[in-house]
This record gives structure tokens, sequence and C-alpha cells, in this order.
């Protein structure tokens, strides 16, 4: 709403078909958000992952400054990515019993980068995409993130390396199809 305009929210809600009744501490059905970002994306006339990306780039910030404490104990990018697993997720399953947070596997490859391999149903990579661009830009770090391998082309897991970038570099991303 705050880009767009609550008028753009109606609009959203009237296309998807959603009730638009959302509070911090419920849970939703998938086909919900589905239905939203599909419609977005048609509404904004780019793709479907494009929305998910913007999604998450712009909601780490509202992530910061809700729950600060998983930004303020992290060493950087990279301790907060690697909480991900065994401090924010245990967190939110403390908050929303029974939420189904994706699995993520860590390793570090020969030159450094960091191998973020994602599993869940949801086969929602590129929200991860853009919560790692908006994680890098509250961390002030500049990073690649190149996806080699995706779900979404019949893989059992998205496969990402994140590394520092280069001098001048913000983000850049390279993603499957």
């Amino acid at each position: 709403m705050d880009v767009h305009g609550p008028g753009t929210w109606d609009a959203l809600l009237a296309r998807s078909g959603a009730s638009g009744v959302y509070t911090s501490m419920g849970s939703y059905a998938d086909a919900e958000l589905v239905g939203l970002v599909e419609a977005a994306a048609e509404m904004l006339q780019i793709a479907p992952g494009d929305v998910l990306r913007w999604f998450g780039r712009e909601a780490m910030p509202r992530l910061a400054e809700r729950f600060p404490v998983f930004f303020d104990g992290a060493s950087g990018l990279r301790g907060f990515v690697l909480s991900l697993n065994s401090i924010i997720h245990a967190e939110v399953r403390k908050l929303y019993p029974g939420a189904e947070c994706p699995v993520f596997e860590f390793r570090i490859e020969e030159d450094g980068a960091l191998e973020i391999i994602y599993r869940s149903p949801r086969k929602m990579c590129a929200l991860i995409e853009g919560f790692m661009a908006g994680a890098a830009t509250h961390f002030d770090e500049a990073i690649t993130m190149t996806q080699h391998e995706c779900m979404h082309d019949g893989a059992d897991a998205c496969v990402f390396s994140l590394a520092q970038a280069t001098a001048g570099a913000r983000l850049s991303a390279d993603a499957p199809g």
C-alpha cells in the first residue's frame, strides 16, 4: 500500500478474490498468497517472480524494525542467513505453532561463496532472492547471487551461490528461466 496506494490494494483484493483481512498473528492459505501474487503480476504487467522479489526486498526493512533481535545479533549478511533455520525459523514456529517454514542447507564453496540450498513445497525461490537483496541492503553489503538449480525446472531444491560483489555493484542476480 505504501508504494501504490490504498486504491491499488483494494483493486488487488478484488482481482484476486482475497479477503484482505490480515493480522500479524494470523495464518493464511497458500492459495490466497498465490492469488495475490498473480493478481499483482497482472496489474503491474510483470512476472510473478518479479512481484515476489520486490516484496522480499521491500519487506526486509519492516522485518528488521519489527524483529530487531534477528538482525542486531548477526555479524552481517552471512551471519544473518546462517541463522535462518536455527534462530529465525525456530522463533517463527514459537509465534505461529504449525508454521511450515522452508528448510535451508548451507555449504561454503571453494571460492568462499555461501551455497544456499532451499527446499519448500511453496517453491518461492524468487522471494528468497528478494529477501537476500533486502538483507544485503540492511547490512550495507554488496552481493552477487546466482541460482544454479530451481525446483520450477524439476530440481528437488533451489540452489544459490551468495558472494560479496565487486566494488560498485549493489546486487546482481542471475536466475534460470
